[in-house]
């Protein structure tokens, strides 16, 4: 059926039909199947051979050690989306606060970040925002599952619409915005092009759409010198940076790799408002002068 893990898969699907852990079928491995576990079985085969992600069949996917619930409302979380969550924890640990970090989570999807962040930090406070309902219900869940709820938000909205009221709030905003170019959706595995939210995949034709989004907002909800933290393609990097620069209001920004020596994360910081408006002065000096020169050499 052109599944790579197609025998992992049937292991785990096996495991479903019965009700027991992948291990214990090996200690039970002669046991014969009752006609309603072999019907059941080959129901949830039948799924997979058509390529629906094994995640929304049996319901849920690992991520930073803990069981998500997940459905077809929300993407599969991807193992190197940890490393967003693992950087962004290194962030929040050297922010010198005498009061709980306050993160904005932007596009949460089944909460895979807000949810593990939380896990992680006691200190801690997360906005979490999503414009579609059913994402959101899949994130509570997710936070009541893992005992976080009390720590997170979940608000229904797009991207920084939820939160227009907190402005210079938050101090750290963190997301995994949808990056795929529209041209690129027909080359995706059919488990992700077929079966996954596209609202959630597809960030315009180079991908860049959400960025722009992101940081043309940013620093009005973060604190002097907040953070952004961000998921990337692998081959974004240089184009996200060059973004930021654009923006003129964030430091230089960093780009973080994956344990595959590929660009992952991109981590830009915000400028104080003193030096955002020197740039800005500075600019608009250049400017000036640009227009004088040309008007003197006319």
């Amino acid at each position: 059926m052109g599944v790579e893990s197609a025998r992992l898969d049937a292991e785990l699907l096996l495991s479903k039909a019965l009700g027991c852990t992948k291990e214990r079928l090996y200690l039970d491995y002669e046991m014969a199947l009752e006609t309603a576990v072999k019907d059941l079985y080959f129901s949830l085969l039948q799924r997979r051979a058509r390529r629906e992600p094994l995640a929304y069949i049996t319901g849920e996917r690992e991520f930073w050690s803990l069981r998500f619930h997940v459905t077809p409302e929300v993407l599969v979380p991807r193992p190197e989306t940890e490393l967003l969550v693992e950087v962004t924890l290194e962030l929040a640990k050297g922010l010198e606060k005498n009061h709980p970090i306050k993160i904005l989570d932007l596009g949460t999807g089944s909460g895979a970040i807000a949810v593990s962040l939380a896990k992680e930090l006691d200190d801690i406070e997360v906005w979490a925002t999503d414009l579609s309902a059913p994402a959101l219900e899949v994130a509570r869940s997710n936070a009541l599952r893992h005992g976080g709820s009390e720590k997170i938000h979940f608000i229904e909205g797009d991207m920084f619409c939820p939160v227009r009221g907190q402005r210079g709030f938050f101090d750290i905003v963190v997301s995994n915005p949808p990056y795929v170019r529209q041209s690129e959706l027909q080359n995706l595995a059919p488990e992700v092009r077929t079966w996954e939210p596209k609202l959630a995949l597809v960030g315009g034709s180079d991908g860049l759409d959400f960025y722009r989004r992101i940081m043309e907002e940013a620093d009005l909800y973060l604190t002097d010198r907040g953070i952004v933290a961000l998921e990337i393609g692998a081959d974004m990097g240089s184009d996200v940076c060059r973004l930021i620069a654009n923006v003129d209001r964030f430091s230089p920004a960093s780009v973080y790799q994956d344990y595959a020596g590929r660009d992952r994360i991109v981590v830009a910081r915000k400028l104080p408002f003193d030096t955002i408006n020197q740039r800005q002065i500075s600019k608009l000096r250049s400017v000036i002068r640009d227009s004088e020169q040309s008007e003197d050499n006319g």
